[in-house]
């Protein structure tokens, strides 16, 4: 099933952009860990890195919550 962009709901778009966003933060989780098994390690590179993926780990947050509002009972 193939969806435009005008057909698809905003919590579609919203899990289609989640799923990007994951999988971006284990494509760099994935190049810090091989940058830091070499030897010649860039360690400003890594902080670099890091800090994109913790980026990305907040907008996977804030995506949630907008996908799943907590529901206070």
């Amino acid at each position: 099933m193939t969806f435009t962009f005008n057909e698809m709901s905003s919590k579609e778009i919203l899990r289609a952009r989640l799923g990007v966003l994951r999988q971006e933060h284990r494509a760099l989780d994935e190049k810090i860990h091989s940058l830091g098994e070499t030897e010649h390690m860039d360690s400003l590179e890594i902080r670099r890195l890091k800090k994109h993926k913790l980026m990305l780990k907040d907008q996977i947050v804030r995506l949630e919550d907008q996908i799943t509002p907590d529901i206070i009972a």
